[in-house]
């Protein structure tokens, strides 16, 4: 069974409400169908008047709103923070900054999170001798450059978020050009001091860093470049520094080693939402939406 579909399976019995302001794109019809039909969620597709009671705002009606003129994104970020819907899918149709935006006016950040942030998660196929697996990537969607704070807390929150979306105990990779003090450079700095920074306020999480990704992913590398690595070729959650980076190392995994990949799944939101890539497929928007579902809650 492939991960998509145990998503659906864990997430159907939840019926939680998800939001989809989209509904102009056929791709989002599609999966809105889908996740009805399929009782994966309960999709909410009408935001024409201020649905559920939900009132608009009023710069939002006189300038077209702050999320790229769509009100219906601002809607439903609104209903979100209200209680009304369980989560928020949308960027099938507009940029990542434009949900960004709508999600911080609208719902915040939860308590103790200082930066918005994001995962994705990739499906690979056997590639170390313990059959497919899903890979964490953090961050490929938000923050351009973040600080080793920065860097660390990204990697806390996405810790939390595989556990809730993947069930498996997480192994954190802070990815460099160097592995363990090979190479010097801020970058690689930095990625030192995010992993020291994670290991002090997640002790009993497997971490390591800074690294290379072979030696990250690698059990004979690892053992070759840096033997007794906490993590020992095995990680599955990479924390890569920047932008930059997280964006070019998913996406190359996707397209040449043909990797379903879902997301970008914010981080650090008072309540669950997701970016979409769009290029996202319908079928990618229902797995996006059953992690969303699954992100919420008690």
């Amino acid at each position: 069974m492939s991960f998509a579909d145990l998503l659906a399976r864990r997430a159907a019995p939840l019926r939680r409400r998800i939001a989809l302001p989209e509904a102009s794109d056929p791709r989002v019809r599609e999966a809105a169908g889908v996740l009805e039909r399929r009782g994966i969620a309960e999709p909410v597709l009408d935001f024409a008047s201020g649905p559920d009671g939900v009132a608009r705002d009023e710069r939002d009606e006189e300038n077209g709103g702050e999320e790229g003129g769509d009100g219906r994104l601002a809607a439903a970020m609104r209903m979100l923070a209200a209680g009304s819907v369980d989560g928020v899918v949308a960027g099938a149709a507009c940029p990542t900054a434009d949900v960004v935006r709508a999600a911080l006016r609208h719902v915040g950040l939860r308590d103790g999170v200082r930066t918005l942030s994001s995962s994705f998660f990739l499906e690979v196929r056997e590639f170390r001798g313990a059959g497919d697996e899903v890979l964490s990537f953090a961050d490929p969607g938000v923050v351009l450059d973040p600080s080793a704070e920065q860097v660390a807390e990204i990697a806390a929150e996405a810790v939390d978020l595989r556990r809730r979306v993947v069930g498996d105990e997480p192994r954190v990779a802070f990815l460099s050009y160097s592995t363990a003090g090979s190479a010097a450079g801020p970058s690689a700095e930095k990625m030192r001091e995010a992993a020291r920074r994670f290991r002090k306020s997640r002790p009993d999480t497997p971490c390591e860093g800074e690294m290379q990704a072979d030696v990250a992913l690698v059990p004979a590398v690892a053992r070759a470049k840096w033997p007794g690595s906490a993590v020992q070729g095995r990680a599955n959650v990479l924390v890569f520094p920047s932008l930059d980076a997280a964006n070019i190392g998913y996406k190359l995994t996707q397209r040449l080693a043909g990797a379903p990949a879902w997301g970008p799944i914010l981080q650090g939101l008072a309540a669950p939402a997701a970016d979409l890539s769009r290029g996202a497929s319908a079928a990618e928007i229902v797995a996006v939406a059953a992690i969303t579902a699954l992100t919420g809650g008690d």
